[in-house]
């Protein structure tokens, strides 16, 4: 009785040890896509885990990137993300961001872009933010403020997923 409750307290401690590990296994950013009434832009907000945003920048950047000490290190990965992220419109044009800024929240940092809502039927979307380091990194993009909430999901070798946009405004 000793033996099996001994047993199960050290399962349930070493099963809590480890919940940090697993905590950090799985890499995943979500992008939100705002169609912003109010201002008549395009709102792009980026959201990473800082955790896997520290990795990220030693392995691009080298072993001296700090991402939580150095603005350099997070001007960079905001850098980074922006030109591993775009959408085009329905003709195939590039949509030109421009940078709002970033900023450490937390857990997360977060990399800002917009542009004036363009009139569209569509977008075509890719982002490959840390896709290269990591095959296993989701990337989930949420459009919202025209067409209700539509998500598309970067995982494996998606590379451009395309969102029809509806005329219904929210």
């Amino acid at each position: 009785m000793i033996r099996t409750a001994l047993f199960a307290l050290i399962t349930i401690l070493v099963g809590a040890a480890s919940a940090p590990l697993y905590a950090h296994a799985q890499k995943a950013a979500i992008t939100r896509v705002l169609f912003n009434a109010q201002t008549q832009n395009l709102e792009v907000m980026h959201r990473f885990l800082l955790h896997d945003a520290e990795h990220a920048v030693k392995k691009i950047f080298g072993n001296d990137a700090d991402i939580i000490a150095s603005e350099n290190s997070r001007q960079q990965f905001a850098d980074y993300v922006r030109s591993s992220f775009s959408i085009q419109n329905a003709e195939g044009t590039s949509l030109n961001f421009k940078s709002v800024g970033h900023e450490l929240d937390g857990k997360f940092i977060w990399v800002y872009q917009e542009i004036s809502i363009p009139d569209t039927k569509a977008l075509t979307i890719k982002h490959n933010s840390l896709r290269e380091l990591w095959p296993e990194q989701i990337n989930m993009v949420n459009i919202e403020g025209k067409t209700g909430l539509k998500t598309a999901t970067f995982t494996g070798s998606t590379e451009l997923i395309t969102i029809t946009l509806d005329d219904v405004h929210h």
